[in-house]
């Protein structure tokens, strides 16, 4: 029985902030990253894109492996980790769309007409795909590819509630979904003090598996290794003394750029500044 192997696509898009008081330009972008996870003859694919454009690129990026596509998982409810499900679906029906249960609420919510045409079809205009295919409740906490185990991490809440990672034993693959960033403002918006110290307790769990390849749900375009794990942790950590000693959001912005200031996406910053002081 051969080894499971692993391959990354990664797209850039917009910030969802974008009204920043300032911050690099060439680092005004943020990436997603979807994972295939494949062995002689089947594959998973752990997460999909934002745009129709992205996921048709998708689509053609999988098929050029030549294996059957058993399932889809979706890491967590945020859209632009499962609005490409439909345009897979079709190339690919015999595949399941599936979440952990507790991600279905929020999946359904960001797929709403109202919170598509509020918020990722002003952001995005005429680039969400129509419809939005829900993915389906995972019947266990865990995925089989080709008789090998790959099990779904349960993390909470995260950059959202109910998020999960995707360990892989054979292979020291850990696919992260949005509880790794990589040189990433990370998304805080959602967050308040206490769900980022859930947030930093899922980062110790990840830790403890030891994994020695890690594929963040956003990052820099590429897969890392576990001192990712701690770079998180330590932003979050930063973030949380920054909000204590700021008056408001601008100083809090200012406070965490000095430090951080070289990672991609600074509108996700504003935005979680903004969140933290009301402002």
């Amino acid at each position: 029985m051969s080894k499971l192997n692993f391959a990354v696509k990664h797209v850039k898009r917009s910030g969802v902030t974008r009204d920043l008081p300032y911050g690099r330009e060439e680092l005004r972008w943020v990436a997603n990253s979807s994972t295939l996870i494949y062995g002689e003859r089947d594959a998973i694919l752990i997460d999909t894109f934002t745009t129709i454009d992205q996921n048709d690129e998708l689509v053609e990026w999988v098929r050029s492996f030549g294996r059957r596509l058993q399932a889809v998982y979706i890491t967590h409810g945020h859209g632009d980790h499962f609005f490409g499900l439909a345009q897979l679906q079709r190339a690919f029906p015999q595949a399941e769309l599936v979440i952990a249960p507790a991600g279905l609420p929020t999946a359904a919510f960001q797929a709403s007409d109202a919170y598509v045409e509020s918020f990722w079809g002003k952001l995005f205009p005429g680039q969400i795909p129509d419809p939005i295919v829900l993915p389906l409740p995972l019947r266990d906490a865990r995925l089989d590819l080709e008789g090998r185990e790959i099990r779904v991490i349960d993390t909470g809440f995260t950059d959202t509630e109910n998020t999960t990672s995707v360990w892989v034993p054979e292979i020291e693959l850990l696919v992260s979904g949005d509880v790794v960033y990589d040189d990433t403002h990370p998304y805080l918006t959602e967050t308040d003090a206490g769900s980022r110290q859930v947030w930093l307790t899922a980062l110790d769990t990840l830790q403890e598996l030891e994994a020695t390849t890690i594929v963040p749900g956003h990052g820099r375009l590429r897969i890392v290794g576990p001192e990712v794990i701690d770079d998180t942790a330590t932003y979050l950590r930063d973030f949380d003394a920054a909000v204590g000693r700021s008056a408001d959001a601008a100083a809090l912005f200012d406070s965490m750029m000095r430090k951080h200031g070289n990672r991609v996406n600074p509108g996700s910053l504003w935005g979680a500044a903004k969140k933290a002081l009301q402002s």
